[in-house]
């Protein structure tokens, strides 16, 4: 079983900056992927940013140049800097890993998510 554990929420005002923090625990071979998502109350779960174990990143278009992801491999870690803040990205953020077990099956596990709240 992989667990991921996200920490860094909070409470910010608007322009201001947060990092968000993910680790994953467990029987883990590879992790190919890790992403941010976000739930705003009463919507959709939407996909902030991704990371592939290359680097290669991918964002929203509601936060690009405002967010960045990052990844430390072999802390099996990833990383969002949240800058710049607005009340619209207060939602939950929950982190997610696609890859391999120790056991060789693939894995696609969630975090329990983190709350951010932006005020205006």
């Amino acid at each position: 079983q992989v667990r991921l554990v996200e920490s860094g929420g909070g409470l910010v005002q608007a322009g201001g900056s947060l990092t968000l923090s993910c680790t994953a625990s467990g029987s883990i071979f590879r992790i190919n992927t890790m992403g941010w998502y976000r739930q705003a109350s009463e919507k959709q779960r939407e996909l902030v940013a991704a990371i592939t174990s290359g680097g290669t990143t991918n964002y929203a278009d509601s936060v690009k140049g405002r967010f960045t992801i990052s990844r430390d491999n072999a802390k099996k870690m990833a990383y969002l800097r949240m800058n710049s803040l607005k009340p619209e990205d207060t939602a939950v953020y929950y982190c997610n890993a696609l890859g391999v077990t120790g056991w060789g099956r693939n894995f696609d596990s969630w975090g329990q998510g983190t709350q951010v709240t932006v005020s205006s």
